[in-house]
């Protein structure tokens, strides 16, 4: 478990953007992160347009991140096999031949439900190699002196990506039609293709692969389950994933049924969350002390958030806290990464962060069908409820079992 000694001066909150190669990596990913919001957003609201579900909304969260459930720990196995640069290169042009077919698709007005469904199983085909690829290759590019700034650098550019694309999107739903954020996507994921390139290969901090062996996968599953940092950042990031990431869904069914907000109002709301969670990332890199009670606690904190927007009467007390809720989510999600990451050798940091991945992300797979029933036919409230519910109460006997097992210790 990392700590530092001293609260960082504010001239180092961002220290790893002294790297030169991560400096231009994170500002490739920023201009990714602005466009794939763009693209989400388009994506979600033209299939609400289209079908008039939100259930269908939840399938296309689901049909994304399903392959991630299924698969994430072969791409764990890749990672650590060959080379992070080239896999995440190769995932930068599929994602963008993805993009400029949705992009085609919408601005000559072919564009169907189920064109959207096929596209979004095989964005999730690269995430699967991708997430675990891109996660590990943070330390090559600022060696482990620098791992934890630049992990909360990259949430910061994440969040700051989600707080302009929401917005871009919304205005281009309701201006010109969302083709175009697609093909905007498209561009961005060549340019982060070509920033790859560009990298200084002799100045990354390259761990030798992992050679092929019997069992690696199942090595990787029993050493994650004996370390309690890493086993409960991944059951609580497991309940979060299944119940509160899929927040977007919610939305969508607040701001076309509660709210009666249109495209626009959408995009508000998912950048009222960005705002928040931009907040608690550049939180996370001034925090001092890394520990397994600080991933509880952001966990806590962002179902019982949620929780409480259920019960929200306006919009604008609405809109304060989901972006309460984003604060609290990145301080969950940054400290269980960082958590993770640091607890685990590199050797067999691919495999881990791939099953800590397929968690994450492949939750949502089930959680924006469930959700998105749940909205539909039980009601966007009591639906935000049970998303923010059941993480807090699983935090809370989490925190209830680590309190009484440290007592006993004494």
């Amino acid at each position: 478990m990392a700590v530092v000694p001293e609260r960082l001066p504010w001239r180092h909150t961002f220290i790893s953007l002294s790297v030169r190669n991560f400096r231009l990596f994170a500002a490739a990913h920023f201009v990714a992160v602005v466009a794939l919001w763009m693209q989400r957003i388009a994506q979600d609201w033209i299939v609400l347009e289209l079908s008039g579900s939100v259930t269908a909304v939840g399938v296309t969260v689901a049909l994304q991140f399903l392959p991630v459930l299924l698969l994430g720990p072969w791409g764990g196995l890749m990672a650590d096999r060959f080379s992070k640069r080239r896999l995440l290169q190769g995932c930068a042009v599929a994602s963008a031949l993805c993009a400029a077919a949705l992009a085609a698709l919408a601005l000559t007005g072919a564009l169907a439900v189920w064109h959207v469904y096929g596209i979004a199983l095989l964005l999730g085909m690269v995430t699967v190699l991708d997430q675990p690829a891109r996660q590990v290759f943070v330390n090559e590019l600022v060696g482990p002196a620098y791992l934890r700034n630049a992990i909360s650098v990259n949430s910061t550019t994440f969040q700051l990506g989600a707080l302009i694309g929401p917005a871009v999107a919304g205005w281009l739903l309701t201006a010109v039609g969302g083709g175009w954020a697609f093909a905007m996507n498209a561009v961005a994921c060549l340019v982060t293709a070509c920033a790859l390139g560009a990298l200084r290969r002799d100045e990354l901090t390259v761990a030798p692969p992992t050679p092929k062996s019997p069992g690696m996968l199942r090595e990787a599953f029993a050493y994650a389950w004996r370390k309690p940092t890493i086993r409960w950042p991944w059951a609580l990031a497991g309940v979060v994933a299944v119940f509160a990431m899929s927040l977007p869904v919610l939305l969508a069914a607040y701001a076309e049924h509660v709210f009666g907000v249109g495209a626009a109002g959408y995009g508000l709301l998912n950048t009222m969350v960005a705002v928040g969670a931009l907040s608690g990332a550049i939180a996370s890199a001034r925090r001092v002390r890394l520990s397994l009670r600080t991933v509880v606690l952001g966990a806590g904190l962002h179902g019982s958030m949620l929780a409480l927007a259920a019960l929200a009467p306006s919009l604008p007390v609405f809109c304060a806290l989901v972006a309460v809720t984003g604060f609290c989510a990145l301080l969950f999600l940054t400290s269980a990464n960082q958590l993770v990451q640091t607890s685990s050798n590199v050797g067999i940091r691919g495999r881990v962060m791939s099953l800590y991945t397929m968690v994450l992300i492949g939750g949502q797979a089930l959680g924006g069908p469930l959700l998105g029933w749940l909205a539909e036919h039980v009601g966007p409230h009591a639906a935000m409820l049970v998303s923010g519910g059941v993480p807090a109460v699983a935090a809370g006997v989490l925190g209830l079992v680590l309190w009484s097992a440290a007592r006993r210790r004494v």
